[in-house]
């Protein structure tokens, strides 16, 4: 699973593929022990758990990348190679 960004903590990671699961375009994040699955359109958590404050800053991070994730999200349901995003800052 390729890593796309990291901030503060947050590893934000896609899936080649992955259109089984959740049905809709997303992203994992990790941070700590916490893990889950965001959707990239709404930024609704489809599973697992996450502090907060740290989705906080990833539905940030998601609303100024829209076009990125995308993008990113054409090529990995293709299986083709992803391309970083820049961090939160």
């Amino acid at each position: 699973m390729p890593t796309i960004s990291m901030f503060y903590g947050i590893i934000v990671m896609m899936y080649y593929f992955d259109t089984e699961r959740h049905h809709l375009p997303h992203i994992h994040i990790r941070y700590g022990e916490y893990s889950c699955s965001v959707s990239i359109p709404d930024g609704d958590i489809l599973s697992g758990e996450f502090p907060k404050n740290k989705l906080k800053l990833v539905w940030a991070w998601i609303e100024l990348h829209q076009d990125e994730l995308w993008a990113n999200w054409e090529l990995a349901i293709n299986g083709q190679k992803l391309f970083d995003i820049k961090p939160l800052q």
